[in-house]
């Protein structure tokens, strides 16, 4: 028996004052009017409705059973209003993963902007290096950054824009070793490297306008496997460091770090949004992941004029 139903063609009769009136409501026949009826009485163990040929009346029963269904029926009706506006609106908690250095200097002002635009949205952020399960562990959307694309899974992804490396220094550390003017002045200088699997372990491709060149590290006295430890390494005037331009976005802006070799790029980047599925997607995630992809863009244009700055320095 389809309790609620029932219930609803219940409402019906009272409010439309007999069967065959509710029956044409409904856009059913009056027979399978009364079915419900009966069925729900024969369910609940009690005459809700007195009948006779002219008029139906309710028992003292059906009159308090008639209150309970108009709070469940309004309850059910708020609760698929609130989940279709789900899908017009942005509202509620959005979740979000993504890498520590692409969170701290990329998302959080991104987070910024976009609750100004959509102050019903709250974001509750998670920062890890690990990849996580988005259904297990209830992410809406995670960010992915990987070199060329991402593997083939049953998830919905989309590319936000592309980042490098670059190498940085501290001031200070290049005013006592020197500046390097050449990819060979690198063998002079102490070369820190990030250990993640998106990275080389042992040497360094860079990039200009006249290709790919390659660089061997000359030793290993220093490895990390964060991009944040490896910039405050760096910071410290331990060394030169190829760091991810989303990492050093803020010290650069500062001057806290200078770029060296400006004319080379290192390990490109994709930045991807990754989420369970395009069907019925729920109004907050689409406006973040739209929201995301254009802020990203005009991020990269800041950033390219910053590094071209701080590189003529």
């Amino acid at each position: 028996m389809d309790t609620f139903r029932n219930m609803k063609t219940f409402v019906e009769v009272v409010e439309a004052g007999s069967f065959t009136a509710a029956a044409q409501q409904l856009g059913t026949t009056t027979g399978f009017v009364s079915r419900s009826i009966s069925e729900l009485e024969s369910h609940l163990r009690t005459r809700l409705l007195n009948r006779t040929t002219r008029r139906i009346a309710l028992t003292e029963a059906g009159e308090r059973y008639l209150q309970r269904c108009y709070a469940i029926t309004a309850s059910i009706a708020e609760a698929e209003a609130e989940a279709s506006n789900a899908h017009a609106k942005p509202i509620g908690t959005l979740r979000v993963h993504a890498m520590t250095s692409l969170g701290q200097n990329y998302l959080v002002p991104a987070i910024a902007a976009y609750q100004e635009r959509y102050p019903a949205v709250t974001v509750d952020l998670t920062l890890s290096q690990n990849v996580p399960d988005l259904l297990e562990e209830g992410y809406d959307v995670a960010l992915r950054v990987t070199q060329g694309a991402l593997p083939d899974s049953a998830y919905v992804s989309r590319r936000l824009g592309t980042f490098y490396s670059i190498l940085c220094a501290s001031p200070r550390y290049l005013e006592i070793h020197g500046v390097p003017q050449t990819i060979a002045d690198l063998s002079n200088h102490t070369c820190l490297q990030v250990a993640m699997p998106i990275f080389s372990a042992d040497r360094w491709h860079l990039e200009d306008v006249n290709g790919e060149h390659e660089f061997m590290l000359p030793d290993d006295r220093f490895k990390v496997n964060v991009p944040d430890a490896m910039a405050v390494a760096v910071l410290e005037g331990m060394g030169i460091g190829a760091l991810p331009t989303f990492t050093v976005r803020s010290l650069l802006h500062a001057g806290a770090l200078k770029r060296v070799l400006p004319a080379y790029q290192l390990q490109t980047l994709n930045v991807f949004a990754v989420y369970a599925s395009r069907q019925y997607l729920d109004a907050k995630i689409k406006t973040w992941i739209e929201f995301l992809r254009d802020w990203t863009d005009g991020a990269l244009s800041t950033d390219e004029v910053a590094r071209e700055a701080t590189s003529n320095n």
